[in-house]
């Protein structure tokens, strides 16, 4: 998901958007799938720190996965881009708001 790329449904695992050992939990609304490099790539960081880091999985992200995290996770995620990006990334992230 992250990554953009199409992929047979064996071939992708479960992501934890608030990682488990950072208090996550296995909620449907705390998964998303990825492939296994892009989740391994993410590894334990926090979505946020990973995505101010890697442009592409910003966009596919927002784009193709936020509506199916729960709103508090995407709110807490949104406040944390907001906070460490420099204004221009937050306004390709948020259309400005």
């Amino acid at each position: 998901m992250y990554c953009g790329e199409r992929f047979e449904p064996e071939l992708l695992t479960v992501d934890h958007v608030q990682p488990r050992m950072r208090g996550g939990d296995r909620s449907g609304g705390n998964l998303v799938t990825a492939c296994g490099a892009c989740n391994a790539r993410k590894g334990s960081l926090r979505l946020a720190e990973f995505l101010r880091a890697d442009d592409v999985a910003c966009a596919h992200f927002f784009r193709l996965a936020a509506r199916h995290v729960w709103p508090r996770i995407l709110r807490t995620v949104e406040e944390e881009m907001a906070r460490g990006a420099p204004k221009a990334r937050r306004m390709s992230v948020d259309g400005g708001r």
